[in-house]
């Protein structure tokens, strides 16, 4: 049995860093549990507008959260209304007071995702809305591993589906790859992701790994 490392793991301040960071004081355990509530909650929240990532930053009296996405307009809204929705629901998901928000400011950063298809969170959203509208997953890795290749910036890829594909009795695993994907290289950037599509037979497993080349220090 081999053991299986996630491709970002070994790369945490070499080429990636963490998501949640900041100064968190005494209380690191609440303050990190509230982070990782808040992700997974804003995630949910902003579902259809091909959110990549969400990091959140701390500091002694700040909160700042950026988001990636690829459709910036949809989650500022109209004069900025949507922001300030999000900051409403954020002090109330992170049980701040009236006392805590005059210390804390929270700062909601929206930075745009320029290619979609390179971010292989939003490659794996894109697969998985498709085989829940009943799209032929064989028509689907195809076209898009197409897409991603296209681009000069992508290297290699590697598309993976597991489950009852298009309905059958016994779930299987079907995945498409091309050009490199050195896993075991460290200076590897390579951009890993996975989701799910919710279909009336069962659950399907999606898996994309996106190489962009090397990065040195």
């Amino acid at each position: 049995m081999s053991h299986k490392v996630h491709p970002k793991s070994y790369r945490i301040k070499g080429i990636n860093d963490w998501h949640i960071r900041g100064f968190y004081g005494k209380k690191i355990a609440k303050n990190f549990e509230e982070d990782f509530l808040v992700r997974e909650f804003l995630k949910k929240k902003l579902a259809e507008a091909s959110v990549a990532n969400i990091e959140i930053e701390r500091s002694a009296n700040k909160i700042n959260i950026i988001i990636y996405t690829a459709r910036p307009g949809l989650i500022i809204g109209r004069g900025g209304e949507g922001i300030e929705k999000i900051k409403g629901i954020v002090q109330k998901r992170m049980n701040l007071g009236k006392e805590d928000s005059a210390k804390k400011e929270i700062k909601i950063e929206i930075r745009e995702v320029k290619n979609p298809w390179l971010s292989a969170v939003l490659v794996s959203q894109l697969i998985a809305q498709q085989i829940e509208k009943r799209v032929p997953f064989r028509w689907v890795l195809k076209r898009t591993m197409g897409r991603v290749i296209a681009n000069k910036e992508a290297k290699g890829a590697k598309i993976e589906v597991a489950g009852r594909l298009n309905g059958i009795e016994i779930s299987r695993k079907e995945w498409l790859r091309q050009g490199r994907l050195p896993l075991q290289t460290i200076r590897a950037d390579i951009d890993y992701a996975e989701a799910q599509a919710y279909c009336t037979y069962g659950v399907i497993g999606i898996k994309v790994w996106i190489y962009k080349g090397e990065k040195f220090e």
